[in-house]
């Protein structure tokens, strides 16, 4: 079920890999950040938000992996907005994305997934601060309620995961550094912290999440193993392997 983490702020988690479904009120109504997993939590979802008695305005998409491109009708036919780099890179990889989706959940609305358009230059109906970056994903954005306090992460500063670097883009090492450096400028404002996946932060343990990706994105810098409690979880080994190619000097 939903449940509240801030004014106007709700969290729902799916069972798949503690993803974090979130319903943000704007001046105009709902807007739903990142919802999923599977079919039948979507529709769990739907009727959350009506019981909420406010109507859905949009969507939005933190980055454009399959995991957050998501949706389902009776949400409504409103607009989905991601930031237009990752819109673009959505609607290039739509069709890999259904294929994941079908392989990895149940129940999702195939023909849905990935129908994105660029963000207004004004940012309505989106409300907060979108703070787009390349760390992770082509355009990855965390949204920054700085009235409420709340920081909306996508796949960043989880307790979790660990920073997943794109394979398939070079530089990710410094992408991440500069975007853990802009999100800690916000971070410093909020209260309440909603990773992508993983668990809501609040108080200090916002701080702590902000230190721990520092320190494992350190460690890659130095070319040293990173002592991350996060890695004990024996399914990370692929990402984090990937992430040691990724940090050699001649990938940056």
């Amino acid at each position: 079920m939903l449940n509240q983490v801030a004014d106007g702020v709700w969290v729902r988690q799916s069972d798949w890999v503690w993803s974090n479904a979130v319903v943000v009120r704007g001046e105009d109504g709902l807007v739903l950040v990142d919802p999923g997993i599977n079919g039948s939590e979507l529709d769990q979802l739907a009727d959350d938000v009506d019981r909420l008695g406010v109507p859905v305005v949009a969507g939005f998409s933190t980055h454009p992996h399959w995991d957050h491109l998501l949706w389902h009708s009776r949400f409504g036919d409103v607009p989905r907005y991601a930031t237009s780099a990752g819109a673009q890179a959505a609607g290039a990889a739509r069709e890999r994305a259904q294929a994941m989706a079908a392989e990895s959940a149940s129940g999702i609305p195939l023909e849905l997934i990935g129908l994105l358009t660029p963000l207004p230059a004004d940012g309505s109906p989106v409300p907060g601060e979108i703070i787009e970056h390349e760390a992770h994903a082509v355009g990855h954005a965390a949204m920054f309620l700085a009235d409420r306090g709340v920081l909306l992460a996508g796949d960043m500063l989880s307790d979790v995961l660990i920073p997943i670097l794109d394979f398939r883009r070079p530089g990710q090492v410094s992408a991440y550094e500069s975007a853990l450096e802009r999100l800690g400028e916000a971070a410093r404002h909020v209260d309440v912290l909603v990773p992508g996946h993983g668990a809501v932060a609040k108080g200090p343990e916002v701080a702590a999440r902000l230190a721990a990706d520092h320190a494992y994105i350190d460690a890659l810098r130095r070319g040293e193993e990173p002592v991350d409690a996060r890695l004990d979880q024996d399914w990370l080994s692929g990402p984090h392997q990937s992430n040691l190619q990724q940090a050699r000097p001649s990938s940056g």
